[in-house]
């Protein structure tokens, strides 16, 4: 049986661990999407022209196909805002319906402080938007990182982990399908748009995911048991 001083030692050295992950996932996240960013700023050529290139081809299919309308309708519902609403909502529900107060406290504020992740980075980088011919849409602000991608990739995995002791084995599944699906199909909506860069996108997912991931590493262990129970036992 652990001792009064024990416990808290125990306890200390648990955080400690937990601290250690989330900070070593962040820096792995982190690399790449620092290294993406540099190349931008530098104009590397081979990046240059590969997103150069895929934007072309992107917005020509676009146009060959006739989906330009669609795909300005998924721009509009995958606002950012947008998004973020029905994810607080979400929240509230957990914290209030299912008693999910711990995880959904940190999904709020992981959300709150990815987006404004996204938004710094911007200003870092200051990447103007692709300039195509006969463009299909516009979109204002700088293009490294696309928001949409980063934000889409952040409240996708927030809710995952969020909603995860609530479900079954296949709901778990489900989910995790669903959001995989809408953060694919959202950053390529933004390439075939010719609104962003294809490495806008990508740097867009690592930075969403790696936030959030980071997040949860140094989270996780930090409620008491009952606080991520399984599906049949959501307290």
């Amino acid at each position: 049986m652990p001792t009064a001083t024990g416990a808290p030692a125990s306890a200390g050295r648990s955080r400690a661990v937990r601290l250690g992950r989330g900070a070593l996932a962040m820096v792995l996240f982190a690399v790449p999407f620092v290294l993406l960013g540099y190349a931008v700023r530098q104009k590397f050529d081979p990046l240059v022209h590969l997103d150069n290139a895929i934007a072309d081809r992107a917005t020509d299919a676009t146009r060959a196909a006739g989906a330009g309308s669609a795909l300005v309708v998924l721009q509009t519902v995958s606002q950012p805002w947008v998004l973020y609403i029905v994810a607080t909502l979400v929240c509230l529900w957990a914290w209030l319906a299912r008693q999910l107060r711990n995880r959904a406290l940190w999904a709020f504020v992981t959300m709150m402080v990815g987006w404004n992740l996204a938004l710094d980075a911007k200003l870092v980088v200051q990447r103007a938007r692709p300039v195509v011919d006969d463009p299909i849409s516009h979109a204002p602000g700088y293009s490294f990182p696309s928001g949409h991608a980063a934000n889409v990739a952040i409240i996708a995995t927030a809710m995952v982990f969020l909603l995860w002791p609530l479900l079954s084995e296949a709901g778990r599944r489900v989910l995790t399908t669903v959001a995989v699906v809408v953060v694919l199909v959202v950053g390529l909506d933004r390439i075939f748009l010719g609104v962003h860069f294809a490495s806008d996108v990508v740097a867009g997912w690592i930075l969403g995911v790696g936030t959030t991931f980071s997040s949860w590493l140094g989270f996780l262990g930090r409620t008491s048991p009952s606080s991520s129970p399984g599906p049949s036992h959501p307290a």
